[in-house]
């Protein structure tokens, strides 16, 4: 199981990566768009829409990396007062709703993907952009982080994990960090 989390660790770093690399291109493209367009005073045709697709790919390619550095908004209030046991069920529900959440859309958005790849999809615009190319990002970043979920479940599952890190620092949080059990 070690050798999974590190795999799926590593992907979700890569996968950070990726959505960082896809923001980076589109600010570029963003800027050539300019020149383009004001100093040489041209058309554009492919820049608008390169732009919107990578940084919609860039969402959801790096959501499985927020969620492992925990990068995401958390409003801990409730955790924070809460003991060890509480805190353990709390991650542990919100956890497994948000793997739930996270399968059904990795399935509706592979349908979306398939739908796309088998109607010969095209942007509407000028580019005619094959759409199943953008639309790979959503099933894709969503399957990370359907594994992500899975390896943070686990982790908080075997006490690997202390739920809520960042909620107070309770005796029983700081018991775990030492490699005990969850209460």
């Amino acid at each position: 199981m070690d050798r999974f989390i590190r795999t799926v660790r590593l992907i979700s770093t890569l996968s950070g990566f990726a959505a960082a690399a896809l923001i980076s291109a589109g600010v570029i493209v963003v800027c050539q768009m300019v020149f383009v367009r004001f100093v040489l005073g041209s058309n554009t045709i492919w820049q608008t829409d390169f732009t919107t697709y990578s940084i919609v790919a860039a969402t959801f390619l790096g959501s499985p990396y927020v969620l492992l550095t925990r990068g995401h908004v958390n409003v801990d209030i409730l955790p924070h007062y809460m003991g060890h046991t509480g805190k353990f069920r709390l991650a542990m529900f919100s956890a497994i709703l948000s793997f739930c959440f996270s399968v059904a859309m990795t399935v509706f958005a592979f349908l979306y993907w398939l739908e796309a790849w088998d109607g010969n999809w095209v942007s509407d615009t000028m580019w005619r952009a094959r759409l199943w190319i953008p639309f790979a990002a959503m099933p894709f970043g969503f399957a990370l982080l359907t594994l992500q979920y899975i390896v943070d479940l686990y982790c908080l599952a075997t006490g690997r994990e202390p739920p809520f890190p960042s909620a107070g620092s309770h005796e029983a949080d700081k018991e775990i960090n030492k490699g005990g059990a969850p209460a």
